[in-house]
């Protein structure tokens, strides 16, 4: 990492600090984006990651996409171009130096707006590619970050600048290595696109049974060629991704709320208990009951839920 990055962060490090004084999730002035504070390397979380750009800016973090990993550190940032569900870990963190993340959620129509003005071209015939990925940090790129915060010290700014500086990151990011994957799913000729338009659907409707002709009417593709596409962007099949969501959203009934594990499972989309608790199981590595104690004793309740719904 040069000398130029490394003061950056340094500086980025700091009003983070400043703005997360306890550990956890912290929303700010800027509804878009998002602190987070880890004094210990802890296990693993589960949720889903929004369309959003991510930074470790102190610490490190690995993130598992299916069985796919992703490894980021101050050096890196990562991006998930879509609604994804992953398992997260923080790798690196210590009460003297905690883990301290960055996260800026974006919209399709953000990314429409820099392409339109900036006039990049886009093929919409390239191939689809997977919709998170690890890039390597520019100089450039962090400019526009720490400016962005900066304007958590001068809230009247943040109306004006904010959407503005959110532009310049975007912008930056659709010029870096891997910004084509970006492009494609705004793209509304592309298979990406079309994919995720099926992701949407998935999203809405998690408890809901799903014939694979019509996840394939969805995208307007054969069955062959969305499962093929699918599994490009998402490192999983449709049922996969739909299990997983079915299960984390259980997770956090059962945190949340004084419902039993039957009573879940239905809510969740399952019709079978017995079912639910053998995936339920095969997911978490405890069955529900044994991981609701399991949780409730090792964590204080409110943190394991701020894990839950937000990763950063």
């Amino acid at each position: 990492m040069s000398e130029i990055i490394n003061k950056q962060q340094k500086e980025l490090a700091k009003i983070i600090e400043r703005y997360s004084e306890k550990d956890g999730v912290h929303s700010t002035a800027i509804p878009s984006l998002f602190f987070m504070r880890v004094s210990n390397a802890a296990g693993q979380s589960h949720g889903v990651y929004k369309p959003s750009f991510c930074m470790v800016v102190q610490g490190a973090k690995e993130v598992w996409l299916a069985q796919e990993r992703f490894t980021y550190s101050p050096a890196d940032y990562l991006v998930a171009s879509v609604h994804l569900p992953v398992t997260a870990q923080v790798t690196e963190a210590t009460p003297d130096v905690p883990y301290l993340g960055f996260k800026l959620e974006f919209t399709p129509s953000q990314i429409l707006e820099v392409l339109h003005d900036s006039e990049i071209r886009v093929d919409p015939k390239e191939n689809p590619k997977r919709a998170m990925f690890v890039s390597q940090m520019e100089s450039s790129l962090l400019d526009a970050v720490i400016r962005l915060v900066r304007l958590l010290d001068n809230p009247k700014d943040i109306p004006v600048l904010a959407p503005l500086l959110t532009k310049e990151i975007l912008y930056r990011v659709l010029q870096g290595q891997n910004g084509s994957i970006l492009e494609q799913i705004v793209m509304e000729e592309s298979s990406s696109h079309q994919i995720k338009d099926v992701i949407e659907q998935l999203m809405n409707n998690y408890d809901r049974s799903f014939r694979i002709e019509e996840l394939a009417e969805i995208a307007n593709m054969s069955i062959s060629t969305l499962h093929r596409h699918f599994k490009e962007i998402t490192a999983m099949s449709p049922l996969q991704f739909q299990k997983q969501l079915r299960l984390q959203e259980a997770r956090r009934l059962l945190l949340t709320e004084s419902a039993d594990a039957s009573e879940v499972a239905y809510r969740v989309g399952y019709e079978s208990a017995s079912q639910f608790s053998r995936e339920y199981s095969r997911m978490f590595g405890y069955p529900p009951k044994a991981d609701m104690k399991r949780l409730k004793e090792t964590y204080d309740q409110a943190q394991v839920i701020t894990e839950q719904v937000s990763n950063v």
